[in-house]
């Protein structure tokens, strides 16, 4: 009988930590490498949150390891399955050789009170470069956030963002990635002369997903100084009627 009894508590107390509501947070990426940048560059990075738990997460704090870095949230409570993004500046100025910078965030996450994301930078000086970043290519998109709004559930969103090499090189955009198979990118051109533009068409299909979200689009080029540049979409999107 005693047997029995510890039995039934046992497995009562491994369905009770089962059943359990609690936040956990992931970030992506969790590191990222800035690559070779010119000192004094200002190099910018969104990292996105999500909530992959069952409970809403509660971002309490971000704080950076050092002043040469900031960062605050788009959102502080996401419910599961959101997301926001933290965008995360980082000044090269007085700076030199391998940088390595951390960035926490404080949250009710059980597992994760306290999480760590990093990135890593090479400050150069300009007239010691290798790469002759004075005469170089440089990306410029005409936006990097766009809001759809308030849409239904189902609808396929569609946007253009135009982007210009303003540098004094041959720009190439090396690869474009999305943050989630929602969203398509078609780009119009992957090699631009200086003073040349393009526009990269984007479709987000809504399919299957309710609420407010945002979703993100990279893209990796030769730019030394932002050779990586993102833009960000944000939605809320709702049920239909049925």
């Amino acid at each position: 009988m005693k047997k029995l009894f510890l039995i039934f508590i046992l497995t009562g107390t491994v369905l009770f930590s089962q059943n359990k509501k609690t936040p956990k947070i992931v970030v992506s990426p969790e590191v990222f490498n800035f690559g070779k940048i010119v000192e004094g560059t200002v190099v910018n990075k969104e990292f996105e949150i999500k909530n992959i738990g069952n409970d809403t997460l509660k971002i309490e704090k971000v704080q950076a390891s050092c002043g040469c870095t900031a960062a605050s949230p788009k959102k502080k409570l996401l419910l599961p399955g959101e997301t926001t993004t933290v965008l995360v500046s980082f000044d090269s100025a007085n700076r030199k050789g391998n940088q390595k910078k951390h960035v926490y965030i404080f949250t009710n996450d059980p597992q994760n009170a306290e999480f760590r994301f990093s990135f890593l930078a090479e400050v150069v000086s300009a007239e010691k470069d290798e790469s002759n970043l004075n005469s170089v290519p440089q990306l410029k998109l005409n936006r990097y956030t766009y809001d759809f709004g308030k849409i239904f559930e189902g609808e396929m969103l569609k946007l253009s963002i135009n982007y210009e090499n303003i540098g004094d090189n041959i720009l190439e955009i090396k690869d474009v990635k999305t943050s989630c198979d929602c969203t398509a990118t078609v780009l119009e051109r992957q090699k631009l002369n200086p003073g040349e533009e393009g526009k990269i068409d984007i479709t987000f299909d809504t399919s299957g997903r309710i609420g407010k979200m945002a979703r993100t689009i990279s893209l990796f080029s030769n730019d030394p100084k932002n050779p990586e540049q993102t833009i960000t979409l944000f939605v809320n999107i709702i049920e239909r009627n049925s």
